[in-house]
């Protein structure tokens, strides 16, 4: 099911995660060459990515909302 971004943050070891509308969060990491992500990198970046709908596989099984 697909959610639109509605934040960030970072995770203990400083990967960003994207705050899904539905409470999930998911990692956007820039981790090339098998991940190109550098909009990840800045704020104007990750502003831009807001309300950006990704594929969320935890509403698809019925998970709980993530908490940090």
């Amino acid at each position: 099911m697909e959610q639109p971004i509605v934040g960030f943050h970072q995770d203990e070891e400083r990967h960003w995660v994207a705050e899904l509308a539905c409470g999930h969060f998911q990692h956007v990491r820039h981790d090339p060459p098998m991940v190109f992500r550098p909009w990840v990198l800045t704020e104007d970046g990750r502003a831009a990515k807001l309300g950006v709908r990704l594929n969320c596989k935890k509403c698809d099984i019925g998970a709980p909302p993530d908490q940090r």
